[in-house]
């Protein structure tokens, strides 16, 4: 069973690739690890770091050195982090060492949540109902934003040919995601958070109605259900059975109801692209949330794209654990990878019994993998749970 970690370049730093190599082997007794490769921004606490305790992570940048005749002609361009320069790539080494370390090497690579690259080319981000963008989320339905995330997989496994690619949000980002000080006054439901989350961007308009979807009137019947929740003078759900039903909470609204349906083609096209491009010898996973419907994802159709999911659950207690997967093998059929992310944050994962039964359910369920987070944001005396719950 694979057993990986997930890390940042800044951790192998900080600590060094000896002392990185002993904790992942001795002291959480994993067999692999998940680099950062292409990563977002945040305030890091670094309670492993003997050189800071918080760290800024420089904000959509990537950590691996690019091949320029793959990128010349590309609308959408990446910048290299200034941390690979002024402390080095960290990737090269340890792609470079698996005979020596003996650990499978997966590159944890962020898609489309990238403030930097919103900013820089806004008319590519997902926008509301009333074109408001949401710089953070690139729109999947955008054939340049396709175009840059299968490059930057086709540069990383054919540059470096990494065991595993983990390809975080390839779908559309909820409303919700945090950004910075954010503010709500009005008290907003989580239907009106969905709602708000729809992307009616002229790149998914334009394709939908190229399928004969009409996305006029699901945004029209948008823009008008949003505006009544601001005018309410305190919130009320409108759909009562949102989000149990998921997407069919929304079927009496027949426009809205097939566009939500049709836009998750959008992160399989997206998905399907960067497989096709990926040198063999890397596998193609997808990592999702238990709710990956909010964000326009069909995990059987991923599922069917690429090689298989790692589905986060966090917060899942034993028996949620186990109905999760036990539901997403049984989409992805027994021939696809399924792994669990599992956290050791405190406030998610308060005891080492609470990993073990996660743990335990995931094996229970037919998991190939479970993949751990995160090894440069907790204590050294937490990395032990890992070991003592899978028995290494």
């Amino acid at each position: 069973m694979r057993h990986s970690m997930w890390a940042y370049p800044w951790d192998l730093q900080d600590l060094g690739l000896d002392t990185t190599y002993h904790d992942y082997q001795q002291l959480a007794g994993v067999n692999g690890i998940s680099l950062a490769v292409s990563y977002h921004a945040g305030r890091f606490l670094q309670p492993r770091s003997p050189k800071r305790k918080s760290y800024y992570p420089e904000d959509g940048t990537i950590y691996f050195n690019p091949d320029e005749k793959l990128w010349g002609d590309k609308e959408i361009q990446p910048l290299v982090a200034k941390n690979l320069h002024e402390s080095g790539d960290m990737l090269s080494p340890i792609i470079n060492d698996r005979k020596y370390h003996g650990l499978s090497v997966s590159c944890w690579t962020v898609c489309l949540h990238n403030s930097r690259l919103g900013f820089k080319y806004p008319e590519h981000v997902a926008r509301n109902a009333f074109g408001d963008p949401s710089y953070y989320s690139l729109c999947p339905n955008s054939d340049a934003v396709r175009d840059y995330a299968t490059t930057l997989v086709a540069n990383l496994t054919h540059s470096y040919r990494p065991d595993m690619v983990e390809l975080e949000t390839i779908g559309f980002m909820g409303f919700d995601h945090g950004y910075h000080h954010e503010k709500d006054g009005l008290g907003l439901t989580a239907e009106d958070d969905f709602l708000l989350s729809i992307c009616f961007c002229d790149h998914c308009v334009k394709a939908a109605q190229n399928e004969d979807v009409d996305a006029l009137t699901a945004k029209e019947d948008v823009k008008d259900l949003i505006s009544q929740a601001c005018n309410r003078e305190t919130p009320e759900e409108q759909f009562p059975q949102f989000p149990e039903q998921k997407l069919e909470s929304f079927k009496n609204h027949i426009a809205l109801y097939a566009f939500l349906q049709w836009r998750t083609q959008a992160p399989t096209k997206i998905v399907q692209s960067i497989k096709e491009a990926a040198h063999p010898d890397s596998k193609i996973v997808v990592i999702e949330g238990e709710n990956s419907w909010r964000d326009g994802v069909d995990i059987q159709a991923i599922g069917q794209a690429c090689d298989g999911v790692i589905i986060c659950a966090y917060t899942a207690t034993e028996n949620q654990t186990l109905d999760i997967l036990t539901t997403t093998r049984t989409h992805l059929g027994p021939d696809k990878y399924l792994g669990l992310g599992a956290s050791l944050f405190h406030d998610q994962t308060p005891s080492r019994q609470n990993l073990s039964e996660r743990i335990g359910a995931a094996v229970k369920a037919g998991a190939d993998g479970i993949n751990y987070y995160n090894y440069g944001l907790v204590p050294e005396a937490r990395l032990g749970w890992i070991k003592s719950s899978i028995g290494i």
